[in-house]
């Protein structure tokens, strides 16, 4: 789950992280009175999206006009620059073409910039630790900086029975150049920083840019946070956090139905139990010229109601030109998915090829279930003959 730099900036707050003073706003009129309470003489006006790259980003209204975050100098300029963002879509190199709608807008205080530098910390699966990402070339996209320059990239993995220690901040601090006060500021804030990512739950936590003034104060300057959606429960005050207006509306629907749903470019909608047999199937799909539309796992305790729920879903999508389900039945029996699937087909009408590959608990009663329908269901022996089957399909009714 993604949060609105606003809101991961109160809670990095909360842990002692720094960050600058600043107030959310829908309207012109609440920005104004934002930044008069905060006083002059610069503030900054910024999109509040889930997505990356807002500065650089241009509206679709006006193409060739200024960013999504703009620095003022008086409060009538926040003013209209709200205006000119609330209510318009902004599209970034994250968005894709489409666009995000900006809703809410944050005024923050300026900031005096010595220096913009990076900070990150995710779980680096293959050492299962927490890791902090750090580099001077702050503003740039961390992906970039690894690729042109991975010399200016640090790293340094935090034992879990430990937790950030002083070397480690250390380490950090001078691989970033820092030095005086700002060696402390820098200590205080990985530290906060760190707890708040361990007792959240975090995915990541980045700070980009996280800068230097010229006071010597290390300040959060951006804030982008992530969450485990698996330890939500843990964290009813984040949860709460969550902006559904800013999530696909097909992903948030399949969460309300316990279904793990991405949706995809393509044009074969996939029903499958297991994260691991879902990738194979998209894999399969496009080794035999198909090209999946989504990534689609019911679980391996799914109800008749949750596949009826994740087969509506997959036809919600306009893009879908047939569709493969591929169960392997172990927890999952075959006759549970056989019910749903029947259920479903009749419900929405089905008008697309439908392609069933059962194997596991179940498997004959599945298959009945399938045939008696009167339904124009194909079944398939095995993974291969159904991509071969679902691809020739879609390719017939194109033609």
């Amino acid at each position: 789950m993604n949060i609105h730099e606003y809101q991961a900036k109160a809670l990095l707050k909360t842990y002692g992280v720094a960050v600058p003073r600043g107030g959310v706003a829908h309207t012109a009129d609440e920005a104004e009175t934002v930044a008069r309470e905060l006083g002059g003489p610069v503030w900054v006006v910024k999109s509040q999206i889930h997505a990356g790259g807002r500065g650089a980003g241009r509206f679709k209204d006006n193409p060739e006009g200024k960013g999504g975050v703009r620095v003022v100098k008086s409060v009538e300029d926040v003013a209209a620059n709200a205006a000119q963002m609330l209510g318009h879509v902004l599209v970034t190199k994250q968005t894709g073409p489409a666009g995000k709608e900006v809703k809410r807008v944050y005024i923050e205080e300026g900031a005096d910039i010595k220096r913009e530098l990076y900070l990150g910390l995710l779980i680096d699966r293959a050492t299962g630790r927490v890791t902090i990402i750090a580099s001077t070339e702050g503003g740039m996209e961390i992906e970039e900086v690894a690729h042109n320059t991975p010399e200016k990239i640090i790293k340094v993995a935090i034992d879990p029975i430990t937790g950030v220690q002083g070397y480690h901040t250390r380490k950090i601090a001078f691989g970033l150049k820092l030095e005086g006060k700002q060696i402390g500021a820098a200590a205080k804030f990985i530290t906060a920083a760190y707890k708040a990512f361990v007792e959240l739950d975090c995915s990541i936590v980045e700070i980009n840019p996280l800068i230097v003034t010229g006071a010597g104060d290390v300040i959060a300057l951006d804030a982008k946070m992530a969450f485990d959606d698996n330890a939500l429960f843990r964290h009813k005050e984040v949860a709460a956090l969550r902006d559904e207006s800013e999530e696909d509306p097909a992903e948030t629907e399949a969460a309300r139905h316990d279904l793990n749903y991405v949706k995809l470019d393509g044009n074969i909608g996939c029903m499958v139990n297991g994260a691991g047999l879902a990738m194979a199937t998209m894999d399969i799909i496009k080794l035999y010229g198909g090209e999946p539309a989504n990534f689609l796992d019911v679980g391996g305790g799914a109800t008749k109601e949750r596949v009826t729920a994740a087969f509506k879903l997959i036809l919600s999508d306009p893009n879908v030109e047939g569709i493969l389900v591929n169960i392997f039945g172990g927890i999952m029996r075959c006759d549970v998915i056989a019910e749903g699937v029947v259920a479903a087909a009749r419900e929405v009408s089905l008008h697309v090829p439908l392609v069933v590959r059962l194997e596991g608990t179940n498997v004959a009663l599945g298959k009945k279930i399938l045939a008696e329908s009167g339904l124009p269901i194909l079944s398939a022996d095995n993974l291969a003959d159904a991509a071969q089957k679902i691809t020739r399909a879609v390719v017939k009714e194109a033609a």
